[in-house]
């Protein structure tokens, strides 16, 4: 007699697991951000005009600038505070022969691609149609501030869809692609230089069949060490598809690289990268160093001081590589939101980095919608707190220095706490499981 079958208790859903059922496809949600971006697009354009208080960003002018001096066959470095790519600048010349509008609608463009490419690879990594819908939706589509970021002429959207791009054709095996668009990611914005590491990882880890690199390792010995570890994941990096990833991406950065030193000199180098790596921003952000930066800007250690406020990121960031590395875009999704909460220097559209990549890594984030919305909410009450001091330092000239401070350090412990709930709730089996069915 064959013997009773019980049914197995349901998986815990992820953050978006409610959201298969009954909702719109993605053509659906794309037209509505589409939309939405607009609209924001047209309401920027009035309120420039009318308002004292401009809905452009103030580095959309920066860059209409920069492509102006380009058209005129000059260095976009001549516009005083431009500190990136000429590339970009090229990018936006139709800002000056056709439109100034027209970086927006490009930026809007980018910002829903990015979208796009996220959903290809939830559905990839094993989602169903209607789940990778929503949690693009929920986490990208319909999310204000990537509406903000985009729709006031910021550029960080074609660096979403870069970075999107490169773990989407890792994932996927396409190494070559993978490579070019890392390689162009880097060169626009550096911050993603720090996923070469989880990249290689876990390239090197594909070779055998996704099995962790301290499952296969023949020297015991050097498992017993944690630096003995460290040596057998470095030695096994070295195959064909790490070398084929890195000369490639390689290649691409410094072809860029020697071309725009050709056109630009020194001061490309300069301001689209040195200025970057050693940026001491004295200014109120989110970071919590500004007030130790702003209080020592004119001491003999102040440069020592900004390079040692890398320490903390770069240990917490070599843990969470080896840690994670297996999937490839959950480590970089907390590579990015550490990067951001301890970096020297930390704004709102900062936060985009690593929103971008939440959708892909919601389902594995087996997490009740209430706890998801608590943190939510402490998430939107940290950058509350701080906004209301910064806004009396900014427009009633009130010293409000040490509340910001005190305002980005609360900042700094919800992100903590909110990275450290989402590892503690990550569960990336059920996803593995569905990927191997399909």
């Amino acid at each position: 007699m064959a013997a009773a079958r019980h049914p197995r208790p349901p998986a815990p859903a992820g953050l978006c697991g409610g959201m298969a059922v009954g909702r719109p496809g993605v053509g659906a949600a794309l037209g509505a951000a589409l939309l939405a971006r607009l609209g924001l697009v047209l309401y920027g354009l009035h309120q420039d005009g009318a308002m004292r208080v401009r809905y452009t960003d103030v580095d959309y002018r920066v860059f209409t600038d920069a492509a102006r001096l380009v058209t005129e066959g000059r260095s976009p470095y001549r516009r005083a505070t431009y500190r990136y790519t000429p590339l970009l600048a090229w990018l936006l010349t139709p800002n000056v022969y056709l439109a100034e509008v027209f970086g927006k609608l490009l930026f809007v463009a980018g910002d829903l691609a990015a979208a796009v490419v996220a959903y290809r690879a939830l559905r990839r990594r094993g989602a169903a149609a209607g789940q990778a819908c929503g949690c693009c939706a929920a986490a990208w589509l319909l999310n204000p501030l990537p509406m903000a970021v985009s729709s006031r002429g910021n550029a960080e959207a074609l660096v979403a869809l870069l970075v999107l791009a490169s773990l989407y054709f890792v994932e996927g095996g396409s190494v070559g692609k993978a490579a070019i668009c890392y390689g162009l990611a880097v060169h626009v914005k550096i911050y993603p230089l720090t996923y070469a590491l989880p990249i290689a990882l876990h390239l090197q880890s594909g070779r055998r069949g996704g099995q962790g690199a301290a499952d296969t390792g023949s020297d015991k010995k050097a498992k017993f060490t944690f630096v003995g570890y460290l040596w057998q994941l470095f030695v096994k990096m070295l195959n064909g598809d790490v070398l084929l990833f890195g000369t490639v991406a390689g290649s691409v950065l410094a072809a860029l690289t020697v071309a725009f030193y050709h056109l630009y000199g020194w001061e490309f180098l300069e301001h689209a990268y040195l200025y970057h790596l050693t940026r001491r921003d004295i200014r109120h952000n989110f970071s919590p160093y500004f007030y130790m930066l702003y209080l020592t800007a004119e001491s003999k250690w102040s440069f020592a001081l900004g390079l040692a406020a890398f320490l903390p990121q770069l240990l917490l960031l070599l843990v969470v590589s080896v840690a994670f590395y297996r999937d490839l875009a959950f480590c970089c999704f907390l590579h990015t939101a550490i990067f951001v909460s301890f970096n020297k220097v930390c704004t709102s559209q900062y936060f985009v980095w690593y929103l971008c990549l939440l959708p892909i890594v919601m389902p594995s984030i087996k997490m009740s919608w209430g706890r998801g919305m608590l943190l939510l909410f402490l998430w939107f009450v940290g950058q509350g707190l701080w906004l209301a001091p910064a806004y009396f330092l900014e427009f009633k000239g009130y010293n409000t220095f040490l509340l910001i401070w005190l305002a980005g350090l609360l900042f700094l412990f919800i992100n903590s706490l909110i990275i450290v709930q989402i590892i503690s709730h990550y569960q990336k089996e059920a996803q593995v499981a569905k990927k191997l069915k399909q």
